[in-house]
């Protein structure tokens, strides 16, 4: 694995509209990428847009990275990669969940964020897998409930994957426990290793990693990595992560300003360091660079997430997709 399995997602682009999704699909698959993975907010649904990628460009793996589990139970979500893989039936479908944020949950789509992150995520995956299985599934947990449920999706052989999204020490050991896969995001390669040192207390699970990487002027994409990096240090478990990153000054700075209600301070917070090693800018060679760096960290699968900064966004993305690889 590494730089032959890298893959791409479509997460930093779905405001550009998911007809980009299509086109970008076929020349990822041209230069070379193996899968291609789509997030899931406010915009674009993932499974429609992975349908149509799939149909597109047939010859790449397709993944979630990340599905809020609290907006779908874990029934639907079989029966919606069940349905990519009897389609796609040569390819692998990687069903990446997550716990999310508030402010997706709550604040977005009007479903309670919960309690229990980690009992509820083990749930969640114990039951995915069973109801993959094609047996007749009977479940009676604190969070789901399933009674005679069997997929009516006939498969072969190949079923969908299931991969958590992980940061921090006790998610990550469960990813390493009970999933096919962990996807790693918004941490510096420096911190990969870590990352993999507790997905191994739990198990061999597949890693894989969003590199969030763009080729663009550096002051054309500052102020967006600035703003990019405070939204997610608001965030409790991406706080966390940020502090055993190395960057708990930042972190500090950042949400104290928040909570006095400066925004503005608060989003200047964030280092120039902390922007450099997480939301990477700079030429092809800087891009294709920083990929490498998070092989030789220890990631299997590099997923690029191209930002799409500068005066013409569609054109930023495309030439990063087209150099990460070391190909253009």
């Amino acid at each position: 694995m590494g730089m032959d399995r890298a893959g791409l997602t479509f997460a930093s682009l779905m405001a550009l509209g998911p007809a980009l999704a299509v086109s970008t699909a076929r020349t990822a698959s041209e230069l070379g990428y193996r899968s291609f993975w789509t997030a899931e907010t406010t915009g674009p649904e993932a499974f429609s847009l992975l349908g149509a990628v799939g149909t597109a460009a047939p010859g790449l793996d397709l993944g979630t990275g990340v599905l809020a589990l609290q907006l779908r139970t874990p029934m639907v979500v079989a029966m919606a990669g069940a349905t990519l893989q009897a389609l796609q039936p040569e390819r692998d479908v990687l069903l990446g969940i997550g716990i999310s944020s508030p402010v997706v949950t709550e604040r977005w789509h009007g479903v309670p964020y919960g309690d229990r992150p980690l009992s509820r995520v083990r749930e969640y995956v114990t039951l995915l897998r069973a109801c993959l299985s094609g047996d007749k599934v009977d479940f009676a947990g604190d969070f789901y409930q399933a009674k005679g449920f069997r997929l009516g999706v006939r498969l072969g052989s190949r079923r969908p994957k299931i991969v958590v999204g992980a940061l921090n020490p006790a998610m990550l050991r469960l990813a390493g426990e009970l999933a096919d896969g962990v996807l790693l995001n918004y941490l510096p390669a420096s911190h990969v290793p870590w990352s993999i040192e507790q997905v191994r207390k739990g198990g061999d699970a597949t890693i894989y990693a969003y590199v969030h990487a763009g080729v663009c002027e550096r002051h054309d994409g500052i102020d967006l990595a600035r703003r990019d990096l405070f939204s997610y240090a608001v965030v409790d478990s991406y706080a966390r992560n940020f502090e055993r990153a190395g960057f708990a000054d930042e972190v500090a700075e950042i949400r104290d300003r928040f909570a006095a209600g400066d925004r503005d301070g608060a989003v200047a917070a964030v280092s120039d360091r902390m922007v450099d090693a997480i939301d990477v800018m700079g030429d092809a060679g800087v891009v294709h660079a920083t990929m490498q760096s998070y092989v030789d960290a220890g990631v299997e699968v590099p997923v690029l997430m191209p930002l799409p900064w500068g005066p013409d966004r569609r054109a930023s993305a495309g030439a990063t997709i087209r150099t990460a690889l070391g190909k253009g």
